[in-house]
């Protein structure tokens, strides 16, 4: 199963860039024996301000997915808990999971996926979400194939 981070805007050389563009690399060693990845990033930036020009720029990356939101209002998962339910879509056969990570004003209210994950009750910068989520994905992996990285 193909993971993608899917993400409004371009870091460039961002301190958080860099480190999301690690744990990436790391996730994707990780997760060959598992049969997840490549664990891409794709960054998108909408020509227009606003919420609905950046979901109109989403949502081509949505076909054939199933498509996790990252959303304040979505549902919180421990580390273990965010693994295991990235490998039951891959043991139902999902081809290709995509987390969403809006731009600094969130996601547009319309834009619809199959879930919607939550980070925690506080704000968190846009760019450091990337991050975030690629060292979870990292973790996941981790978490998966036994490694002793992940401690509870």
């Amino acid at each position: 199963m193909k993971i993608v981070l899917l993400a409004v805007g371009r870091l460039g050389q961002a301190p958080e860039a860099l480190l999301a563009l690690d744990y990436l690399k790391r996730a994707t060693l990780a997760s060959r024996a598992l049969s997840l990845g490549p664990v891409e990033l794709i960054e998108v930036e909408a020509r227009k301000p606003g919420k609905p020009a950046e979901a109109e720029v989403l949502k081509p990356h949505f076909a054939d997915s199933h498509v996790i939101l990252c959303d304040e209002r979505g549902t919180q998962r421990p580390s273990r808990a965010l693994a295991e339910r990235i490998a039951r879509l891959r043991d139902d056969g999902v081809r290709r999971l995509v987390f969403v990570i809006g731009g600094a004003d969130g996601l547009d209210p319309t834009l619809e996926g199959d879930e919607k994950l939550g980070l925690g009750v506080q704000t968190w910068p846009h760019a450091l979400v990337r991050a975030m989520m690629a060292e979870q994905i990292y973790r996941a992996a981790t978490i998966l194939s036994g490694s002793p990285y992940h401690r509870d």
